[in-house]
């Protein structure tokens, strides 16, 4: 078993001053992969001391500089991208070719990204032609505590940091204790790419410990959090007393809106899109809204794709979905199963319990619910598993009310071959992102959401200016 108890303060590998030991558990096995420390107060301090001390110079660094150790970052993060795939994959279940596809994955394409926004970014720009001698200046927010989920652990990393680091502000790394080995292998690359002592530093620890203390603390002037909306909502509160700047992205509920004129590979996209990483995705579309016309047809088709997704070991090559990562994840998992049935959910595939194959491990039977109104626990609740929920509409405004009946704004969908009614749903659905029809965000577009799903937006220049500070000046001299 790993034994990784330091953290990285200052330039340093360093021994917890007061950390207690944690066990990684592979949910595969449910056995201990590796014991880390959960660092304490102390812990927390030096590194956010290291954070200030470093944050002066980095932050008059020239943004060409900035950007050049993001360039060799990619470059050593490419060399190592195996060794992150085979970490996310043991300690958080993603299958392994997924796990190096898309989580490894994820991290050279967002920081590719930053460094092509970042080449044409004017950190110091003319206001306007009318105002000569005025300038708008960019500069970093400060110290930045970054809290980071298990779910997507390399791409959200290298969304905070990359664009933290160009920005020009230091950092704090608190990743999920769930997934923190990877976490550890990034911090091995930001030394070996050599970004100056105490501008990224990372401390593991749990929220009640090294979370509150990052989000309280005086000398952190910014915290960008992704995971739950109780776990923002308890953020923002620490932080209020300090007024530092608080960026969030968290839960969601999207909505899958299918009309009856959708493309043939709309119901399988969705039910497939569900179960990407084990249902355990922010943006998943874990509401499919069917016309009533299509509804019959579309339920039977949406079971069969279900019954189709298999499941397996995180280790194991092939295109399957692998556990999810916890008991307390499973647990709930299973409780909210029960609850759909309960209140009499209509359930067409999967179901409580293991699948057959497995007596041990965090697996989930991929599940779909039909027969679902809007007022269901589970169509009200983010599940975070392999969990579909099949509810009907009539009319296109009956879909929208249905839609925006959440607490939550980050992703919908929808499918339909009427142009005119694709733009127009675009516009009414109240949600940071809509993707239609299967198309993807291109790069460089904003990730983020409204309402519970949080605020600020990740990725491409909207992302690099989360961590800035706008600057007005008057009466600039050209000469």
């Amino acid at each position: 078993m790993l034994e990784k108890r330091d953290f990285y303060i200052n330039g340093q590998w360093v021994a917890p001053l007061n950390g207690t030991d944690h066990h990684v558990i592979d949910p595969s096995t449910e056995e201990p992969c590796a014991v880390i420390s959960l660092g304490g107060v102390e812990d927390t301090n030096a590194a956010i001391a290291a954070a200030k001390s470093a944050q002066l110079s980095w932050m008059h660094t020239d943004p060409a500089e900035r950007i050049a150790l993001v360039e060799t970052l990619i470059k050593v993060y490419e060399a190592r991208a195996d060794d992150l795939a085979e970490a996310m994959s043991t300690e958080m279940g993603a299958p392994i070719d997924m796990a190096r596809s898309s989580q490894a994955g994820a991290g050279t394409w967002h920081l590719n990204g930053f460094v092509e926004t970042a080449k044409n970014f004017q950190f110091n720009r003319p206001l306007g032609d009318h105002a000569p001698g005025d300038r708008i200046i960019y500069e970093p927010v400060g110290v930045a505590a970054l809290i980071t989920p298990w779910n997507w652990p390399m791409n959200q990393v290298t969304l905070k940091v990359g664009a933290a680091a160009i920005a020009g502000c230091t950092m704090v790394l608190k990743p999920s204790e769930e997934s923190p080995l990877n976490a550890m292998i990034f911090a091995e690359l930001m030394d070996e790419a050599g970004f100056p002592a105490g501008v990224f530093n990372m401390v593991n620890g749990d929220g009640v410990g090294v979370g509150s203390t990052l989000s309280g603390h005086r000398d952190v002037d910014m915290v960008s959090f992704t995971g739950s909306s109780r776990a923002g909502t308890l953020i923002s509160k620490n932080a209020a007393d300090t007024l530092k700047r608080v960026h969030l992205e968290l839960g969601g509920k999207g909505a899958n809106l299918i009309f009856d004129d959708a493309d043939e590979k709309a119901v399988k996209r969705g039910v497939l899109h569900m179960m990407q990483n084990t249902g355990q995705s922010c943006n998943a579309p874990s509401r499919m809204l069917v016309q009533r016309g299509i509804y019959d047809r579309v339920v039977e088709e949406a079971a069969t794709i279900a019954d189709k997704v298999s499941v397996g070991p995180a280790d194991e090559n092939g295109r399957h979905i692998g556990p999810v990562v916890n008991e307390v994840q499973w647990t709930k998992i299973q409780g909210l199963i029960e609850q759909g049935i309960k209140e009499g959910a209509k359930l067409v595939a999967g179901g409580p319990g293991r699948p057959e194959a497995f007596n041990k491990g965090y697996y989930v039977r991929p599940t779909v619910f039909a027969d679902v109104n809007n007022d269901m626990t589970i169509a009200r609740e983010e599940i975070f598993g392999p969990v579909l929920t099949i509810i009907p509409f009539d009319t296109e405004s009956e879909a929208v009310e249905i839609a925006n009946d959440t607490p939550y704004g980050l992703t919908n969908y929808v499918q339909t071959q009427d142009a005119q009614r694709a733009n127009r749903l675009a516009t009414q659905l109240r949600s940071g992102m809509v993707e239609m029809n299967g198309t993807s965000r291109a790069a460089g577009s904003p990730f983020g959401g409204m309402k519970q799903s949080g605020n600020g937006r990740e990725g491409g220049v909207w992302g690099i200016e989360d961590f800035l500070e706008v600057k007005a000046v008057s009466g600039w001299s050209a000469e």
